[in-house]
């Protein structure tokens, strides 16, 4: 399925998504997309064309309200990150799911989840805050998630763990040095106690961002396989266009 169709919606007066299709009546299953601290750049955009390819209707929540910044730009980026409200970003994707929900073109009912860096954080939250739409969900090395302490002033989101329904998986590189082994463990440990249905890969190599080919962080095995992880995971809890 290679043709895509892609544009921007109003979501609200205040909000923005980007939203990506396949070519077709569909109904396709959805997508629901977090960001990095970057914005949604031309990586996020390729990201939601990528998964129309696969069959899948992509939301994008514009969470960063038309800012974008370069990848070497990290301490306005981080700045940025630090003024997001989680219940607000959980807000703005209720609201891009329900927009999106009322497209002929989209599935009723669950959905699939899938954020990197902050994405994956928010990701993790989703998988809890929005659990009547979730029907599975896959965190790219999420950090604040359960750290000791965060540096950017997070809060930690295990206490969230009870409420969630769908199962989730969790994508690390060995050499990132922002969510050390001890933060896995606690993580597996609160899902593991809620006796929650999980999966938690780590790839030998890759240091955090190993996903995006516009890093220098970017690792091509490691994308290439954590994508099929992803793609593989959606087909098996969303199923494909049409069914």
């Amino acid at each position: 399925m290679s043709q895509v169709k892609s544009e921007w919606l109003q979501i609200s007066p205040k909000l923005r998504a980007y939203y990506s299709r396949p070519d077709g009546s569909g109904p396709f299953p959805l997508i629901l997309v977090f960001i990095e601290a970057f914005g949604v750049n031309e990586h996020f955009q390729e990201v939601a064309q990528r998964l129309a390819k696969e069959g899948y209707a992509a939301i994008i929540p514009d969470i960063y309200h038309g800012k974008v910044y370069d990848y070497q730009d990290v301490q306005n980026a981080i700045g940025h990150l630090r003024t997001l409200n989680d219940e607000s970003v959980m807000a703005e994707a209720r609201a891009s799911i329900a927009a999106t929900q009322q497209r002929p073109e989209v599935a009723a009912g669950k959905i699939g989840i899938v954020g990197f860096c902050m994405g994956g954080r928010y990701t993790f939250l989703a998988n809890a805050a929005l659990a009547e739409h979730a029907a599975v969900a896959v965190a790219f090395y999420g950090g604040g998630i359960a750290p000791e302490s965060d540096p950017v002033g997070r809060p930690a989101l295990l206490e969230h763990v009870p409420a969630m329904r769908a199962p989730i998986t969790l994508l690390y590189g060995a050499e990132d040095q922002s969510i050390q082994p001890d933060e896995h463990a606690r993580i597996v440990a609160a899902l593991s106690r809620a006796k929650k249905r999980y999966t938690l890969s780590v790839f030998p190599g890759a240091p955090h961002g190993f996903f995006s080919d516009r890093r220098d962080s970017y690792r091509p095995e490691a994308a290439a396989e954590a994508w099929q992880i992803t793609v593989t995971e959606f087909a098996k809890y969303l199923g494909q266009a049409g069914e």
